[in-house]
């Protein structure tokens, strides 16, 4: 059977939950871990492919699969940049790298829209320690779910929204990708049956990821896009463009 490797986030769960607990469960063994990780796997053979960041798809030369995958059109609520200065002046950021994605984003939105090019600081997905460190924290997935901006005594910066005022495009996060032995079809399918069977596990993971589940039910169906079309691959070519631009300039 095929293993995918894929990741435990909130936003996964309609895109896997065909494989996890329908139709889609005879065709392929699921596994779970950080989504750097699920391109290491995938590329090392571990699994046959992998929910992955699109910068390691690329960088790996893994063909995506299927037309689905995670992105937004706008302000995507789970990738926020907190910053106790303004983001102009930011020197240090503390990031959670469990997606590189997210990280390349960040340093594309503070060239770009802000004027700087901070030092990058690996550290655990924890606010205050982050800032007690830094200048800003980058925070991604569930924890930033479970983050309140209006509450905080910060600025916070969501990435989907600023990268769509810089590009005008969508931004890919991530797809399937890797050479598999699986029709495409089967990942649109897992993706309807998610969306189909919303209510069978949203209070119930929400709850676990503490998540309100009407935020998480907003997140799901509002905010993340799942349907990889024209546009989202156009703001997907351009975003590795902006990240290729900004590793020559580094050089």
């Amino acid at each position: 059977m095929p293993q995918l490797a894929a990741v435990s986030y909130l936003n996964t769960l309609p895109l896997i939950w065909g494989f996890e607990a329908g139709p889609q469960r005879e065709l392929a063994h699921l596994t779970y871990d950080l989504p750097f990780r699920c391109a290491e796997r995938t590329v090392s053979g571990e699994a046959d492919a992998g929910l992955m960041p699109v910068i390691e798809a690329a960088r790996l030369c893994l063909p995506t699969l299927g037309d689905v995958g995670i992105a937004c059109r706008g302000a995507v609520r789970s990738i926020l940049l907190v910053t106790k200065v303004p983001a102009r002046r930011i020197r240090r950021l503390a990031v959670d790298s469990a997606s590189r994605s997210s990280v390349q984003l960040a340093r594309i939105v503070l060239a770009e829209g802000y004027g700087c090019e901070p030092e990058t600081v690996p550290m655990a997905a924890n606010l205050e320690p982050m800032l007690g460190e830094c200048d800003a924290a980058l925070l991604i997935g569930d924890p930033a779910l479970r983050l309140d901006p209006a509450t905080l005594p910060y600025e916070t910066l969501d990435l989907g929204e600023e990268w769509w005022k810089i590009a005008r495009l969508p931004m890919v996060f991530a797809m399937w990708a890797g050479r598999v032995d699986l029709p495409e079809s089967a990942f649109r399918e897992s993706l309807e049956y998610g969306r189909a069977h919303l209510e069978d596990y949203l209070e119930r993971e929400s709850a676990a990821r503490g998540v309100g589940p009407e935020l998480a039910r907003e997140y799901l169906t509002r905010h993340i896009v799942y349907d990889i079309g024209p546009e989202e691959r156009r703001g997907m070519a351009e975003y590795l463009r902006a990240v290729e631009e900004l590793e020559l300039a580094a050089k």
